[in-house]
């Protein structure tokens, strides 16, 4: 069939216009994935997305810490609050977050002084890059390797000796793991936990 001149110009602006509108929507598309998880982090020095660890896993963590009432956590990139509110309640200890994405710490905070945890529980709405370590006995980190290895002088510079760092999924390269365990998540989803004591 021979279509006329016009109407081949007019098919052929459809089409595109068509052809225009999915790819517009296909880019949006693209950009509200890119654009999720640097909201649930933040937008501009966070490292990695608030990804929650299992509640059976943040139990595991401060176990094979061996976490009791004499020590003090340090949870960098605290998030919710899970890991400082468990190790102060279960497990006695002082616990203090680090978080530095407003919503989560504003979240966190709130929690911990409706539990009642005010004494022995905090939240740091401040960089893990410029906090002081030296207080801590025990670390727990769920971040990507590459953030890991940037903390590693950091924690090699501030941790006692005998500190405890365990971290959830990631190592922290130059160390040589004492312990590392798979758990099992409520999910069932399996993970694994490394346990670091400084020399």
């Amino acid at each position: 069939m021979v279509i006329p001149s016009g109407q081949l110009g007019r098919r052929l602006s459809l089409t595109g216009a068509v052809s225009l509108v999915f790819v517009s929507v296909f880019c949006l598309a693209g950009w509200a994935q890119e654009a999720a998880p640097r909201k649930l982090g933040e937008l501009s020095d966070r490292l990695a997305p608030f990804v929650p660890t299992p509640m059976s896993v943040v139990e595991e963590m401060l176990k094979l810490a061996e976490v009791d009432k004499y020590d003090r956590v340090y949870d960098l990139g605290s998030g919710d609050g899970r890991i400082v509110i468990m190790a102060a309640q279960k497990f006695g200890a002082e616990a203090v977050g680090v978080e530095l994405d407003d919503d989560l710490f504003k979240e966190s905070s709130a929690r911990i002084v409706a539990l009642g945890l005010e004494k022995r529980a905090q939240i740091l709405h401040e960089n893990m890059y410029e906090v002081s370590l030296r207080p801590a006995t025990v670390v727990t980190l769920y971040l990507l390797t590459s953030v890991n290895e940037r903390l590693r002088p950091i924690l090699e510079r501030d941790l006692r000796p005998g500190a405890r760092v365990v971290t959830h999924d990631f190592k922290v390269p130059g160390w040589e793991p004492k312990q590392s365990i798979a758990v099992t998540s409520e999910a069932g989803i399996s993970h694994t936990l490394y346990l670091y004591v400084r020399p």
